[in-house]
């Protein structure tokens, strides 16, 4: 059997990654008030800690706030207080020394913007949380809504400015906290997609206008993060390549804006899609974004990962033997297999190491 090319080493800056398997963000609405406003506890732990004992070489965390007022729903991490600093610090020495593989861990740095304050996915509702249940105003590039959520502020310069700052003072503690690498969430139609997307700003003033107003704020955002971590440290980047619908972000500007994020700082581009409009028209099948990342990383000449319905080994094999993309990110694969990776060395013939609480399990023959 040929060497695997999943199960090779990648260097970003200073950072090896041990393999190209890693994990995509995934939140996980747990952040119960009892525990603190926005503080990760023992599930994130347990959440977290097994992919590290199951062999993934970078796990990234679920999306943290910059402010409170970033997070999805009341049950969102963040990273604007000392208490989650702390709290974080524990995943991050878990995973250390515990990893399976030597794996690192980065933290993805969010604003949900005009898609805030809402409902956690099995709360029972949906929509926009009332302010008796712990809701607040969202802001955005301008008032108008998302389908079926509260109608936003739209942000003055003191905003945007403030928002830039958070965002660096977020990735400050990520460093302070011992995380390997920082990602920066670009996509899903969260607050620096929405000024991205022509779909959602209709500004006129430096922050809108054309593709280089509305990417502005995503670089300005890359440039801050980029001053405040050390220069050895990689900086990720994770976009929307496609809004799914007519007049929105495509793969040709998303080229454009990743090629300007890497002379900016970045070092890879986690390239998903979809998430700035209701009405979007996704074209769902096996590896569907596949192909985003592999047209980014032809022309823009940037590493990217690539994510969405990758759930074999081979299917991840063939993605990077084939140099569509330098990594691959699994979501709900790695939550129905948290040792996704310990059984994919064994079907591709590429041997592993396992903590020694599970050697004894380790398959002679079949997995």
């Amino acid at each position: 059997m040929a060497p695997s090319a999943l199960f090779t080493p990648l260097q970003l800056r200073s950072l090896t990654l041990p393999h190209r398997g890693w994990v995509s963000p995934m939140c996980q609405y747990s952040c119960h008030p009892e525990t603190g406003e926005g503080v990760p506890n023992d599930w994130h732990l347990m959440h977290l800690g097994s992919f590290a004992t199951g062999g993934a070489a970078l796990i990234l965390t679920e999306a943290a706030a910059v402010n409170p007022a970033g997070r999805i729903s009341p049950l969102d991490a963040g990273l604007y207080s000392d208490a989650q600093a702390v709290a974080w610090e524990r995943m991050v020495h878990f995973v250390h020394r515990h990893s399976a593989v030597d794996g690192k861990i980065g933290v993805q740095l969010a604003h949900a913007g005009r898609k805030a304050s809402t409902y956690w996915p099995f709360s029972g509702t949906s929509g926009s949380v009332g302010a008796s249940d712990g809701g607040w105003t969202t802001v955005g590039p301008s008032t108008e809504a998302f389908d079926g959520y509260a109608v936003p502020e739209a942000m003055g310069e003191e905003d945007i400015q403030g928002v830039i700052a958070d965002f660096a003072a977020a990735a400050t503690r990520a460093v302070d906290a011992g995380f390997d690498t920082v990602e920066i969430h670009g996509a899903h139609g969260y607050l620096l997609h929405q000024f991205q997307s022509p779909l959602i700003n209709t500004r006129t003033d430096a922050w809108g206008g054309n593709e280089e107003g509305r990417n502005r704020l995503m670089l300005a955002v890359v440039d801050a993060v980029r001053a405040v971590i050390p220069d050895s440290m990689p900086l990720l980047l994770r976009i929307s390549a496609s809004d799914w619908a007519d007049g929105g972000v495509d793969i040709d500007a998303s080229v454009r804006l990743a090629r300007t994020a890497a002379e900016h700082g970045v070092d890879l581009v986690d390239v998903s899609s979809g998430g700035a409009v209701a009405h979007q028209e996704i074209k769902l099948g096996p590896g569907y974004q596949a192909g985003f990342a592999e047209q980014i990383k032809r022309e823009a000449g940037v590493p990217t990962g690539a994510v969405g319905l990758l759930t074999s080994p081979g299917q991840a094999e063939a993605i990077v033997s084939q140099g569509r993309a330098d990594a691959v990110f699994m979501a709900r694969a790695a939550l129905r297999d948290p040792h996704w990776w310990l059984r994919a060395a064994h079907e591709l013939g590429h041997g592993i190491e396992w903590v020694p609480q599970y050697q004894r399990a380790i398959p002679r023959h079949g997995f």
